[in-house]
């Protein structure tokens, strides 16, 4: 059996993506194929934070269209870029050989590597943290500028557990103002997947920087998703704000021009976003650019009768 042909079957017989399957077929022990690939199946991290908009939900249906991932990225060779990472859920799907993570959320790129090089401390913190809503409240008032990274960690991670729907919303100010979310028993502490992502974070780039800097690295062969700050589909739709910076008409098409330069570069493109007149408009005509439509799940109105399937492009290259 070649290379090509187990990967294939490992890549059906687990329903994974061809990329993580090249993984686990590269890593598993040969003289106990199957076996082995599954207890690393069984070892793949999950994104460690909620996040409105995260793709785990749609990446099975981005595999079903073929439009992801890209065939022609070679993991092992080439670089992947994930410049508005979030929650991650694209990388985790993944899990590249060479990843290069970065948001402009500083919270969060701190708990990214908290994750990655202080676990143990960070999920000793977790487990003193209490669910009441006095206690969060007084968590979320807490001014970041004077707390360690371990602290800021620990916060983010807390508060994302026990706001409202995982919300992460700041306000002009960049204060975090999500309400608590009345679980009964929320999870603050995972400690089994936290050390997961550690692990698999142990050679990940993670930096706090604008997306345009893929700019300086990217190259051909590299594959880069983009998943920005959706467009308001109406003029009261825009209901986060992940960082206190606006990203708006002007900063979309610049992220367009963004896109069409690594086209050019040879690099595989990838990005998500709303179904807009705007979003459409912007990428359409563009030679060897596909704008496709997706359905995808809406979860944070405060009316759960409102809740449901809502339309997004993804926006390709290969």
């Amino acid at each position: 059996m070649t290379t090509k042909e187990a990967v294939k079957i490992i890549q059906k017989k687990y329903d994974i993506n061809e990329i993580y399957a090249h993984r686990v077929f590269r890593q598993a022990n040969k003289s106990n194929l199957f076996d082995d690939v599954e207890r690393l199946i069984a070892e793949k991290p999950r994104p460690f934070v909620k996040w409105v908009g995260g793709k785990r939900q749609l990446l099975e249906q981005f595999r079903r269209m073929n439009l992801y991932p890209p065939e022609g990225f070679d993991s092992e060779k080439s670089n992947y870029f994930e410049p508005f990472v979030g929650g991650g859920a694209v990388f985790f799907d993944l899990l590249p050989e060479k990843a290069h993570l970065s948001d402009l959320n500083a919270e969060l790129v701190i708990t990214y590597n908290v994750i990655k090089n202080n676990v143990e401390k960070l999920i000793s913190s977790l487990k003193k943290q209490k669910t009441d809503k006095e206690y969060f409240l007084k968590i979320r008032v807490r001014n970041t500028k004077k707390m360690s990274d371990l602290a800021i960690a620990t916060r983010f991670v807390y508060l994302n557990r026990t706001c409202f729907n995982g919300l992460y919303r700041v306000n002009s100010k960049g204060l975090f103002n999500v309400p608590y979310g009345k679980y009964t028993n929320p999870r603050i502490c995972d400690e089994v997947n936290l050390r997961k992502v550690s692990k698999a974070l142990k050679n990940v780039e993670i930096k706090h920087s604008d997306y345009k800097m893929v700019l300086k690295k990217a190259k051909k062969g590299d594959f880069i998703y983009f998943d920005p700050p959706y467009y308001p589909v109406s003029k009261t739709a825009s209901f986060t704000s992940y960082t206190n910076s606006s990203f708006f008409e002007k900063e979309q098409i610049e992220l367009r021009d963004t896109f069409v330069e690594l086209h050019k570069r040879g690099c595989f493109v990838m990005l998500s976003n709303s179904d807009t007149p705007l979003i459409k408009k912007i990428y359409s005509g563009i030679k060897g650019i596909r704008v496709s439509v997706v359905a995808a799940g809406r979860m944070i109105n405060s009316d759960a009768s409102k809740r449901g399937k809502v339309n997004e492009v993804l926006v390709t290259n290969y």
